[in-house]
């Protein structure tokens, strides 16, 4: 059983999703936080697998309470929501450890996915969304010098990064690079090992910070 927190400031959105959630066989909605200052002290208490995160709350927001949740229990997953597909809170939300992000007005089939494949240790940010959302939010920005995890990647998983960075997902990397499945996968995990990053949607703001891509290309 997939056990799930709720946070979001509106009870007829945590109401409506624990409707949803707890429908499911293998789903359970262990707990309800209005702001983000009580998501964290109930995930300190209730340990739940995975918390839904609306990043817009009062007394402390999204973005704070998810960094606090996954520096403190790295085994609580936190699925980020947002009113707004292009919001920039969710790049904070991502670089504070979300492991996913979904705009909420996805349909019930959607979240609920959501909710199973960042509990499976995935993320849950369709990739091209991620990109464009990504994109929006360094356009501004002048380019970062690489860092030096950036020095330490193999031609391929420079070239995999890559990939990554403009939304291929790895059977679209394993089809494009002709190899097997296992070898990107291996590849995958190890330059994620050297960058230091958890999932694919810090290892696509890592390649955009590090200008090995820009947006639009």
């Amino acid at each position: 059983m997939i056990e799930v927190l709720l946070a979001d400031d509106h009870a007829l959105v945590r109401t409506g999703f624990r409707l949803m959630l707890d429908a499911q066989p293998d789903l359970a909605v262990v707990g309800e936080a209005g702001d983000g200052a009580q998501a964290v002290e109930l995930c300190r208490r209730l340990r739940p697998h995975v918390v839904l995160m609306d990043l817009h709350m009062p007394t402390l927001d999204g973005v704070r309470a998810t960094e606090l949740i996954t520096s403190e229990l790295p085994g609580v997953r936190v699925l980020a929501l947002s009113t707004f597909d292009l919001d920039e809170n969710v790049v904070a939300a991502l670089r504070a450890g979300a492991d996913g992000f979904l705009p909420k007005d996805v349909s019930p089939e959607e979240l609920i996915e959501g909710v199973r494949v960042v509990h499976r240790g995935e993320s849950a940010v369709a990739p091209r969304l991620l990109t464009r959302l990504i994109g929006t939010y360094v356009r501004a920005a002048p380019p970062a010098a690489a860092p030096a995890a950036l020095d330490g990647l193999t031609g391929r998983e420079r070239e995999i990064l890559v990939l990554i960075a403009r939304g291929r997902s790895n059977a679209e990397i394993t089809a494009e690079l002709r190899v097997s499945s296992s070898t990107v996968k291996n590849h995958v995990t190890s330059l994620f090992a050297k960058l230091g990053v958890r999932d694919r949607a810090q290892a696509v703001i890592a390649a955009y910070e590090a200008a090995l891509i820009r947006p639009g290309e």
